[in-house]
């Protein structure tokens, strides 16, 4: 009972076509009998049209249906590759924000390395490591 999207497409434009015909034939009772006429042809014309283009999309999906091959039974329209090609971009995605993730930590910690590097060779008194002055005045020079 697995039905196509087609299918549930051609369901919805055949209700639009039956209430859009109930607004239009609601309104006819009032119209003069030659613009009553001209829209019964015209409908008419429309009507015909319709029935053409289902013969040609009927035949169309008919032909193509041995392309069933090709995507391995599934009815969705996603095969094998189809699935993989949509699920590449999201693990390239991830991969791509975890090396970003992974470079600015690294980075981060360069920066503290230098830092600490630079407060160890200079020529300070311990004391001066504790001093609030100090911790602002290397916050603000470095």
């Amino acid at each position: 009972m697995n039905r196509s999207p087609q299918y549930h497409t051609d369901i919805l434009q055949d209700r639009y076509g039956l209430k859009a015909a109930a607004y239009l034939s609601a309104g006819t009772a009032d119209l003069p009998y030659d613009i009553s006429e001209r829209l019964r042809a015209g409908r008419a014309q429309a009507v015909a049209a319709r029935k053409i283009a289902k013969v040609q999309t009927i035949a169309v999906t008919a032909s193509a249906g041995a392309g069933s091959v090709l995507t391995w039974g599934s009815d969705d329209g996603f095969g094998l590759w189809g699935r993989i090609g949509s699920i590449l971009p999201l693990i390239a995605l991830v991969v791509g924000l975890l090396a970003i993730n992974t470079l600015q930590t690294d980075r981060q910690v360069q920066e503290l390395a230098e830092v600490d590097s630079a407060l160890l060779t200079d020529d300070l008194p311990p004391d001066a490591y504790s001093d609030p002055g100090f911790v602002q005045y290397l916050k603000t020079t470095l």
